[in-house]
């Protein structure tokens, strides 16, 4: 069964499904990438780590101190004291794995050229996830290597190096893709509306060697047909997430002509 959508099927940013087809979409890119890159360049995959820290609060405990005092005259009771009840939490840490790709050229000691994120939520909103990718970016530009950034949420704040008027020069928008080259310096955007296909994308290589293409939707429709998403996925509601009035009816209407819903009454069948 293919997608129901033509581009980017908003359904997959449910909280549950979510994380299997991040990861299954980096392996996919790896695959289209990999036969255009040889025989000078590798893809890599590799993991960004980091650790978030919570605590939960429980029930609050009341202790008892024995004093070291010497022992009292025969006669005498010891002192006992009673500890105020402090609120108690229990600390729990998570150390969360966030899978990325490295073009790397082995013949220069495995530099690495280009890196290639997939933003997850946690790059999106305020925590040691937007912390950890934000820092890993600045090393990228330190290390004089080009990055491409995939945003295909809807939700949160994007990650991508603009200011809020450069965003509203972009138009209309639901995906970005973002690639931040060396050679030259720049900041080349992808903006993709909803109802659109995803991009094309130029992935910059070494200064001297020329781009190479990744169809990202080509790449989606791989991933989105080889996974387990067709069954997963149930159209019986709106996307998740903040959808305007336009982009909820295009939806519906796209997934009754694709016969994933149901006719409205009065409508027939395409």
């Amino acid at each position: 069964m293919p997608s129901p959508f033509p581009g980017m099927d908003p359904y997959i940013e449910r909280p549950e499904i979510w994380p299997d087809f991040h990861d299954s979409l980096i392996t996919f890119i790896r695959g289209a990438l990999q036969p255009l890159l040889r025989p000078r360049y590798v893809a890599l995959t590799q993991d960004r780590l980091f650790v978030v820290e919570s605590d939960r609060p429980i029930r609050p405990d009341v202790a008892v101190v024995r004093t070291s005092s010497p022992k009292p005259p025969a006669g005498a009771s010891a002192a006992i004291l009673e500890a105020d009840a402090p609120a108690v939490f229990e600390l729990w840490r998570e150390e969360i794995r966030q899978p990325l790709l490295q073009i790397v050229e082995p013949a220069a000691g495995n530099r690495v050229v280009t890196a290639i994120e997939v933003i997850s939520p946690d790059n999106k909103a305020a925590g040691a996830g937007r912390v950890s990718y934000l820092q890993k970016r600045e090393e990228y530009w330190s290390a004089g290597t080009s990055l491409v950034e995939i945003d295909l949420l809807r939700a949160g704040q994007p990650t991508v190096r603009l200011s809020a008027e450069q965003m509203a020069a972009l138009g209309p928008w639901t995906y970005l893709v973002a690639v931040t080259r060396r050679w030259p310096s720049r900041h080349e955007v992808y903006a993709i509306p909803l109802p659109h296909r995803l991009a094309r994308v130029r992935i910059p290589l070494a200064e001297d060697d020329k781009d190479v293409v990744l169809d990202l939707q080509a790449v989606f429709t791989r991933c989105w047909e080889e996974g387990p998403y067709p069954e997963l996925l149930r159209y019986d509601g709106p996307p998740p997430g903040t959808l305007t009035a336009e982009e909820v009816r295009w939806c519906e209407e796209t997934l009754r002509r694709a016969g994933v819903r149901p006719p409205t009454q009065g409508q027939s069948p395409a």
